[in-house]
């Protein structure tokens, strides 16, 4: 693994494949929950779907199916597709089947996003349940934005930049005082889905993104490059508009993903670490 020093409150991992970017995956993740129920009692985490999911697959091994403890895992998702949760496209099924079937969580602190109501209901419903969960503190809150401020959300990252979904310039990512809101015009099927807003994702304690191949390439420079030398519209790339307000970001990166850093100037090459 090498690692870079990005901007502030940021870090990128960089590994040779994708079970070297796992076994690193779990080890971060298992740090982080076992902090979360030492300081706070639970730990909170939003998934989103797509590729994500199996790079879990190393906390369903040992030692951490026996040390961790599940008993405190509350599951939620930073977005979700508008389909039903046995649909080839529900985020909600992907991860039931290659993570959550694999792992002792209880049923009643999975989260999942209703099915059964039209996609504005859904993302009204989903935000209201967050707010409870963030009165009695099962969910933190950030004293900076007043924004619940989950432990760990865990992020892909599309070739176009989108995270969640969030897609590049559109009206969503300019939403500063919803939790969740919706979409009816995703550029990718199902156009559908629910979404976590930008300040909700900024407030979370950790936040991870993940990314590899070499089509990820050039949406992971302009990501993780100070704002200055990226393009005039940060919208163009959701990405860039991770920024934690009081957390920390990770990058998870195989060498295709990250190709264009290491073919930049000399500040990512001056941190590299084995």
């Amino acid at each position: 693994m090498a690692a870079y020093e990005p901007k502030k409150n940021s870090e990128v991992r960089i590994f040779e494949s994708s079970d070297e970017i796992a076994t690193d995956l779990a080890e971060y993740i298992s740090q982080v929950s076992e902090i979360s129920v030492k300081e706070r009692g639970y730990f909170t985490i939003a998934l989103s779907g797509g590729p994500l999911v199996s790079f879990l697959r190393k906390l369903c091994e040992g030692p951490y199916n026996k040390t961790l403890d599940w008993s405190k895992w509350y599951i939620f998702w930073s977005d979700e597709r508008a389909v039903a949760k046995n649909h080839a496209d529900s985020n909600y099924k992907l991860t039931k089947e290659g993570f959550l079937s694999k792992v002792p969580i209880l049923s009643s602190h999975v989260y999942s996003i209703n099915d059964n109501a039209t996609v504005e209901d859904a993302a009204t419903d989903y935000e209201f349940v967050i707010r409870q969960l963030v009165k009695v503190r099962t969910i933190g809150v950030s004293e900076s934005t007043d924004c619940p401020k989950f432990d760990l959300i865990l992020l892909g990252m599309g070739s176009d930049g989108h995270v969640a979904s969030l897609f590049p310039n559109h009206q969503t990512l300019e939403l500063k005082d919803d939790w969740v809101t919706y979409i009816t015009d995703s550029p990718q099927p199902p156009p559908e889905r629910i979404t976590f807003t930008l300040p909700v994702i900024n407030s979370a304690s950790n936040i991870a993104i993940l990314a590899t191949g070499v089509d990820k390439a050039t949406a992971v420079q302009l990501a993780v490059y100070d704002s200055s030398d990226g393009p005039d519209t940060p919208t163009s790339v959701p990405a860039r508009m991770v920024q934690p307000t009081d957390g920390k970001l990770v990058w998870f990166l195989d060498k295709a993903a990250a190709s264009s850093l290491e073919l930049s100037d000399g500040a990512y090459e001056h941190h590299r670490e084995y």
